[in-house]
């Protein structure tokens, strides 16, 4: 599994059910009988998160260890701290969970050791990944031969985008190519692409994204979620070879999804008909995500409601309402608009945009690298304070990550072994 994203939502709904789809994914293992639990990365939603949500966590891994179940685990970007302890670290000091990579350098080169698990003698190697897609630096002096010569069922975990199946939606998104993963694995245990998928190519038998484990987090995972996409994870069965690799889903929340074009309609009509539409949407006890797009024939975007609607929505038993206006548009008005279907995307659109007129000596701060060191440190600024965190040490805290997200000093041989 991978993207589990605990401590992802603040709406407490939200995360009573992240909690509980956690807890029962880990039931499952243990009814399940598994031999181990593999991470793909993003088990929490920071790299230092609330001590309640970690708690709540810890309490159902310790069943597994109790049920002689080994949790190996990968750095996903989220879990990254510029500090360089996260509660990953923690984790595995503690024995709930094992970090699985283990490096060292060799003449200029990055050598993977692998782990074997006890119980079914599987190899485990993997790249965590780090913020801003800089684990793409592991990978250009990855000494690959080495780890294509072992013999044995191997499995690749990593953390990162692969160029050749990288998903319409996220065009923009820094990926590795596939050729700079070994060849020759049983099976490729993948993370942060959050849209299931299972892929092949000559040299890669088995490559599976298993999605976010919840709802993810953002717009679109909202959406997707809302049409009823299935969440979960994989149980892949082995002995010497790959025998099968199936999908498990979890039970996620009831979605309520509304799209609405207001293309060749005036303001007062296209709001009138959205309100209508809206009143008669099913959404109790729903995750509700609402899109409006479209240009308008007359009138102002202001004119079509969403916050009313919303509103309504709230009042009605929604468990949450997710609105989505970006692609909403109106003759009349000359607003500048950025091209973008999520926040995230156009803020990034807009950075990198920005970014290009100005003129910097610095040259990581220019181009698509400025623009994602931009997008880093407003995430890390949108982070709030943390219980019994003071305010003197929750600002040393964003200032500390927000210079480290900024220059991005990040030295290979740091931290390997």
């Amino acid at each position: 599994m991978s993207d589990i994203h605990l401590g992802a939502h603040r709406e407490p709904a939200l995360r009573e059910l992240e909690r509980e789809c956690f807890a029962e994914a880990m039931d499952m293992c243990v009814n399940e009988a598994v031999d181990f639990l593999l991470i793909s990365g993003d088990l929490f939603d920071v790299g230092i998160p609330e001590l309640g949500v970690v708690n709540d966590a810890v309490k159902k891994m310790r069943e597994l260890r109790e049920a002689k179940i080994p949790v190996y685990a990968i750095y996903g970007s989220h879990d990254y701290t510029p500090t360089g302890t996260s509660i990953i670290d923690v984790l595995h000091t503690a024995g709930i969970l094992t970090n699985l990579m283990r490096t060292s350098m060799e003449d200029g080169r990055l050598r993977l050791r692998f782990l074997t698990d006890p119980e079914t003698g599987a190899k485990l190697t993997g790249i965590a990944a780090r913020k801003m897609g800089l684990e793409s630096k592991y990978y250009e002096i990855l000494d690959r031969e080495s780890l294509e010569k072992e013999s044995g069922f191997k499995v690749f975990a990593f953390h990162s985008g692969l160029t050749q199946f990288k998903p319409d939606y996220l065009s923009e998104m820094e990926t590795v190519d596939i050729g700079s993963l070994p060849k020759g694995f049983d099976y490729y245990a993948g993370g942060h692409i959050h849209q299931r998928g299972e892929y092949r190519l000559p040299g890669y038998q088995k490559v599976v994204f298993p999605g976010p484990l919840f709802t993810g987090y953002g717009g679109k995972d909202f959406e997707a979620t809302a049409r009823g996409e299935k969440r979960g994870f994989y149980v892949v069965d082995f002995d010497d070879k790959l025998r099968s690799a199936r999908f498990v889903p979890v039970q996620s929340v009831a979605g309520a999804h509304l799209e609405f074009d207001v293309s060749g309609k005036n303001a007062l009509d296209a709001n009138k008909e959205f309100q209508d539409r809206s009143a008669r949407l099913d959404v109790k006890g729903r995750l509700v995500a609402i899109r409006v797009f479209g240009v308008l024939a007359g009138g102002k975007t202001a004119d079509v409601e969403i916050q009313t609607a919303k509103r309504a929505m709230e009042e009605r038993g929604a468990l949450y309402v997710y609105t989505n206006r970006h692609g909403l548009a109106s003759k009349e008005q000359t607003e500048v608009r950025v091209v973008g279907e999520d926040p995230a995307a156009i803020e990034r659109n807009l950075f990198r945009d920005n970014v290009a007129k100005l003129r910097l000596s610095t040259r990581e701060l220019t181009g698509e690298s400025g623009a994602g060191r931009a997008a880093e440190l407003l995430r890390l600024l949108r982070q709030g304070q943390k219980a019994n965190e003071s305010k003197r040490d929750y600002a040393k805290r964003l200032l500390d990550a927000g210079a480290q997200a900024l220059l991005a000093k990040e030295l290979l041989e740091e931290g390997l072994e």
